[in-house]
């Protein structure tokens, strides 16, 4: 081979060396900019969720708006600003005795399965009409939404009637259905409807499963609770008649037996 054959060679090498040399460099700075780009679209897409998650967060809860809601829908048999006046009875009562409940309260439970079945024979005998009060408070002490929503399904049993109200009334504060203060049970659509189909105006009935479903009464549930926060009571159960709270003898404590219900009751009817 001649020395300039080996020359030339030598000089296509080092071409072919230098086209190389270029064509990988390409390809590693092409590598490196696909790199920072996935990189940045994952940082865009971290940031993206942090964001959402954050306006999520901020977002206000269900019932939370419906407290807010302008418009209520307030179930029949009721009276009063959205509709928070529920009184049942005889309209030939002249006296009214008022009842102040949360629907987890446990002294409540004791209250209704003790007294309970007194108050409404009474009640549908004319010796007094009963306005029921809701409250919610224990939710917001415990973080939970039993309260707020059996408050909303007893609207909707008492959109069906004044009986089915009471009776759904007695049915979630039973010694069978009533939870525990710290199991927010009520807080299920399906528990509550369970309770109902014991009670006969509503097992079975279309219209009280889809309004309970569907949260009908939930900005109702809301107005009354509030109802219970402006008004002087402070804790559950409350039992008023003529202005008087109803004690038990010597007590500041509510009546929890019949005796001790008569025993409060009876002056207060008579005067």
């Amino acid at each position: 081979m001649s020395a300039r054959n080996n020359q030339a060679n030598k000089a296509a090498a080092r071409e072919r060396l230098r086209v190389e040399r270029e064509r990988q460099a390409k390809k590693d700075r092409a590598r490196r900019q696909l790199v920072v780009g996935v990189s940045a679209v994952a940082v865009l897409a971290a940031a993206g969720g942090i964001g959402y998650a954050v306006v999520q967060a901020n977002q206000p809860t269900a019932w939370e708006t419906a407290a807010d809601a302008k418009t209520v829908t307030a179930p029949k048999n009721t009276e009063g600003a959205n509709g928070t006046t529920v009184v049942v009875g005889k309209d030939s009562a002249k006296k009214t005795l008022e009842i102040y409940e949360d629907s987890r309260c446990p002294v409540c439970a004791t209250f209704e399965q003790s007294v309970g079945s007194t108050v409404e024979k009474d009640v549908a005998a004319g010796k007094y009409k009963l306005k029921y009060v809701g409250a919610t408070f224990i939710d917001n002490m415990d973080q939970g939404e039993g309260s707020k929503n059996a408050l909303s399904a007893l609207g909707a049993a008492l959109d069906v009637s004044p009986e089915a109200f009471l009776d759904y009334k007695a049915a979630l504060y039973s010694a069978k259905w009533h939870p525990e203060e710290s199991e927010d049970k009520f807080a299920k659509d399906s528990y509550l409807l369970e309770v109902a189909d014991t009670v006969e105006a509503l097992k079975g009935n279309a219209a009280f499963r889809q309004h309970v479903e569907d949260g009908t009464f939930d900005a109702w549930a809301m107005k009354m609770s509030k109802t219970f926060d402006e008004s002087d009571v402070t804790g559950t159960p409350t039992l008023k008649m003529d202005g008087r709270t109803l004690t038990a003898e010597g007590s500041q404590n509510p009546p929890l037996t019949v005796e001790e219900f008569n025993a409060a009751l009876t002056p207060v009817l008579a005067g």
